[in-house]
C-alpha cells in the first residue's frame, strides 16, 4: 500500500506540474522515477522490491504494450509507402551499428566476454518514443522526423528480442536456452504480427454487421478492448506482444479512423499511467548499492552510449538522405532506452547466466542515465522546431483574455501529445 500511497502522491504532483514541465526542462518522469528511488532501500527504506519480483516484470511490460499500441495509432499507413526508406535504413543500419558498438564498449571497458557483451549491445538497441513526446508528438516537428522515430521506436523492440534471447543461450546454461530456437522465434514473432494485423481487422468486420457496433458513450472502449485481448492471447500463445501491440494500433487508426479519434484521450492517458507506474517501480530499483556495484568502466560506457554510439549510428545511417542538419541530430539524439530495455535486462538477470548480474547492473544504470538525459532535452529541442505550444496551456508571454479583442474566439489549442 506504501507504493500506492507514493504513486498516488507522484501522479498529483505530476500533474500539478505538467503545464510548467511541458515549458521546460522539468520532467515529469523524473518525479516518479525519484520517487521509486526515494522510498526504496538505502534511503527512507519504505519498500523492498527486487528485480526478481513479478511487480517489476509485469508493469514494464504492460507499461511497454501499451505505449506501443497507442503509438501504433499515430503510424500513417499512406505516408509510410511513401517515406518507408529512412525507418528501414535506421533499423537495418542504425540498430546493428548501435549493438555492435555497445558491445565493443562493454567488452573493452566493463571487461565482460564477448558473449555477453553482445547480449548487453543487443538489450541496449531498441529505442523507447517515451521520453521523447515532445517531439514526436507535435504537427511542428517535421513529419518525416516524427515518422522515423516512431516507426523505429516500435518496430526495434521486436526485432531485438530473438538477438537477446539467442544471446542469452549461448551466453550459458539458463532457463531461456529452450526458448532460444530459431524457428520457436520466428513462429513467435510471426504470430504476434499476424494477431496485430488479423484481430483489428476481425473486430472491424464484426462492428460492421447491422446489430452490433458501439453507441457513442462505449466507443472508446472498443479499441481498449481490442488492446486488452490482444495483451492476453499474445501471452496465452507466446506471440511476441510488442510487434502485435503496434501492429495492432496502426491497423485500427487505418481501417477505423473514428475509433481512433474517440479513443485517443483514453488511450493517452493509460499509456501514461502505465508508463508512470512502471517508472516508479524501475526507480525503486536504483539502490545505492546497484551504482555502487558499477565500475568506473561502467560509468563510462553507459554514458558513451548515450552521448556516442547512438549518435554516432544513426548519424551514418542518415547519410546521403534528405533530412536536413537539425532533423539529423535530433534523431541522432533521441535514442532513449526505455521498458524495452528495462524488460530484456530483467530476461538476462533472471537467465542466471554468468557475468549476468554485472550485465544487468550496466544496463539499468544506462537506462537511468537515458531518462534522464532524454526526457529532460524533449521540450528545448521541440524549441527549435518552433513549438511555442506543446500542451495547450497558454505561455507566459501569451495573450490573456483581456488582450483579446472583443468578440473574437480564443484561438484553438492543440491537443496534448501522444504518450509516448
Amino acid at each position: 500500500m506504501v507504493l500506492v500511497a507514493v504513486f498516488g502522491v507522484g501522479l498529483l504532483i505530476a500533474v500539478l506540474l505538467s503545464g510548467l514541465a511541458a515549458r521546460s526542462v522539468l520532467s515529469t518522469t523524473l518525479i516518479f522515477l525519484l520517487g521509486g528511488a526515494l522510498v526504496s532501500e538505502g534511503f527512507l527504506d519504505w519498500i523492498h522490491i527486487t528485480a526478481e519480483d513479478d511487480i517489476v516484470a509485469v508493469t514494464a511490460d504492460l507499461a511497454l504494450f501499451a505505449v506501443l499500441f497507442t503509438d501504433g495509432m499515430h503510424v500513417s499507413f499512406p505516408a509510410l509507402r511513401t517515406g518507408w526508406r529512412n525507418p528501414v535504413r535506421a533499423l537495418a543500419l542504425g540498430m546493428p551499428l548501435a549493438l555492435v558498438g555497445m558491445a565493443v564498449l562493454t567488452h573493452f571497458l566493463v571487461g565482460l566476454d564477448w558473449t555477453t557483451s553482445f547480449l548487453v549491445g543487443a538489450v541496449l538497441a531498441p529505442t523507447d518514443p517515451v521520453f521523447a513526446s515532445a517531439i514526436v508528438g507535435r504537427k511542428e516537428v517535421p513529419a518525416r522526423l516524427r515518422q522515423l522515430l516512431n516507426v523505429e521506436s516500435g518496430v526495434n523492440d521486436g526485432l531485438a528480442l530473438p538477438v537477446v534471447l539467442l544471446l542469452i543461450a549461448a551466453a550459458g546454461p539458463s532457463a531461456h536456452s529452450a526458448e532460444a530456437d530459431v524457428a520457436v522465434i520466428a513462429a513467435e514473432l510471426a504470430l504476434g504480427l499476424g494477431l496485430g494485423l488479423c484481430f483489428p481487422l476481425a473486430v472491424r468486420a464484426l462492428a460492421g454487421f447491422r446489430l452490433l457496433g458501439a453507441e457513442p458513450r462505449l466507443q472508446p472502449l472498443l479499441p481498449l478492448a481490442v488492446g486488452v485481448t490482444l495483451y492476453a492471447v499474445c501471452h496465452l500463445t507466446h506471440a511476441n506482444p510488442y510487434l502485435a501491440a503496434f501492429s495492432a494500433g496502426a491497423v485500427l487508426a487505418s481501417v477505423s479512423p473514428e475509433g481512433k479519434r474517440a479513443f485517443e484521450p483514453l488511450g493517452d492517458a493509460l499509456a501514461e499511467l502505465a508508463k508512470y507506474a512502471a517508472l516508479l517501480v524501475f526507480g525503486a530499483l536504483l539502490t545505492p548499492g546497484l551504482f555502487g556495484d558499477l565500475s568506473m568502466g561502467g560509468y563510462a560506457a553507459a554514458v558513451l552510449a548515450i552521448l556516442l554510439i547512438r549518435p554516432a549510428s544513426m548519424l551514418l545511417s542518415l547519410a546521403g538522405t534528405g533530412f536536413d542538419r537539425r532533423e539529423r541530430l535530433t534523431a541522432a539524439w533521441f535514442g532513449p532506452k526505455g521498458f524495452a530495455s528495462v524488460v530484456y535486462g530483467l530476461l538476462v538477470l533472471q537467465a542466471g547466466i554468468p557475468q549476468g548480474e554485472e550485465a544487468y547492473t550496466l544496463i539499468a544504470v544506462c537506462i537511468a542515465f537515458s531518462i534522464v538525459a532524454h526526457s529532460s532535452t524533449d521540450v528545448p529541442i521541440a524549441r527549435r522546431f518552433h513549438v511555442d505550444d506543446l500542451v495547450g496551456i497558454p505561455g507566459p508571454r501569451d495573450a490573456g483574455p483581456a488582450d483579446s479583442a472583443p468578440g473574437t474566439p480564443p484561438a484553438q489549442a492543440p491537443g496534448p501529445p501522444p504518450a509516448g
